[in-house]
């Protein structure tokens, strides 16, 4: 799959990815072949390009799931472009509650994990595309914890409202490394932008500020308060908003992998609450039955010489209660890993996954039904 530039798109150029309009209707499913017509028409979407299947590539797999997720997503970026900018310039917004109505109804209840694709942003809508996918995950953390009424409803909002502020700035921060002065400058922003704001409970101003002072001390370094550290709603936003960052898939620089994110908030429970990173990992799929991974393997010779390698493997079966130490068979040699084993974690480590071009895990279905009998995660 490559990624194209709108201007050098081609006629008989075949859609990686669907195309939705505003409302969620597709307009180009995956595999459409496209035409001249249809050029000039997605050259007025504002879109950076598209990804495109190359000529003997064949459509990756997608589920329901990731099919309605892609189109919420489309579908939701519009709406949430205009109520923010609304609500801006000191207007009404358009349909801020229906949005987040929807949130929580599609993603606060699920029984089952979702695939957390990352779609590629712009320092245009990098903001918009942010705050969207933070309330989903709020969402998603809150359903875990078993948070719901009026303190959900609350969650989500603050999650669309929280970074108004960048609005105001000439060139949106669009990555995790945000510089702490910036960060009080968007939550300055963002203040002030809400107090003339009529639709808003206080509450949700509170969460607002409250977020915003756990990025800022994350930014500096400083202790975080007792108090603000065991304010479990607040958390909950700044671990989606950390998460969504790492993972975000920008033009310039690779986004950071799920692994490597997950690693980053685990490792850092004076900052992030590990309670609501579990719950974040128990909604997400990240280390999964068929997923490819890198490995880092590490042995020790009679002489006590230790070596260091790299190799390719394949999750065979997954670990819900230690998400890295799952079953996994190594590619060259075929040998079968339990990581949950203290001894054999101690040589061998998941580095990574394994991506494909548009941002999704790269899956070995084959190799993965010959494992069968091992039975699922």
């Amino acid at each position: 799959m490559l990624f194209v530039k709108v201007d050098d798109l081609k006629p008989g150029m075949r859609l990686g990815k669907p195309i939705y309009n505003k409302n969620g209707v597709l307009l180009y499913d995956r595999d459409t072949k496209l035409t001249m017509q249809a050029i000039f028409g997605i050259k007025n979407f504002n879109l950076m390009g598209l990804y495109i299947l190359e000529p003997a590539e064949p459509v990756p797999p997608m589920t329901e799931d990731d099919i309605n997720f892609e189109r919420f997503q489309t579908m939701s970026v519009f709406s949430i472009r205009e109520d923010l900018d609304l609500i801006a310039m000191g207007k009404k917004d358009k349909g801020l509650d229906w949005l987040c109505s929807l949130v929580i109804k599609n993603y606060s209840v699920l029984d089952h994990k979702i695939n957390f694709v990352q779609s590629l942003r712009s320092s245009e809508d990098f903001i918009y595309k942010h705050v969207l996918n933070v309330a989903i995950l709020s969402a998603l953390i809150a359903g875990q914890l078993g948070v719901k009424g009026g303190r959900l409803n609350s969650i989500i909002k603050a999650s669309v409202l929280h970074d108004i502020g960048v609005t105001r700035l000439k060139e949106a921060p669009d990555g995790a490394e945000v510089d702490p002065e910036i960060r009080k400058v968007i939550k300055s922003n963002t203040d002030d932008i809400l107090r003339t704001y009529g639709n808003l409970d206080e509450e949700v101003m509170k969460l607002i500020s409250q977020m915003h002072e756990l990025y800022i001390r994350e930014g500096t370094g400083d202790a975080v308060p007792d108090a603000l550290k065991q304010n479990i709603n607040a958390n909950i936003l700044f671990v989606a908003d950390t998460y969504d960052r790492f993972t975000a898939m920008k033009s310039e620089t690779e986004p950071t992998s799920e692994v490597v994110a997950v690693r980053h908030l685990l490792d850092n429970e004076d900052v992030f609450d590990p309670m609501i990173v579990n719950a974040l990992i128990k909604a997400i799929n990240i280390l999964y039955p068929g997923v490819c991974v890198e490995l880092k393997v590490t042995k020790e010779d009679i002489m006590g010489n230790v070596s260091e390698r790299t190799e390719k493997g394949l999750v065979i079966k997954g670990n819900d209660q230690a998400i890295f130490e799952p079953m996994v068979i190594e590619f060259r040699t075929n040998t079968l890993y339990d990581l949950s084993i203290p001894s054999v974690a101690a040589e061998v480590q998941i580095s990574d996954i394994m991506k494909t071009m548009d941002n999704r895990i790269q899956l070995d279905h084959d190799l993965l039904d010959q494992f069968a009998p091992l039975g699922p995660a």
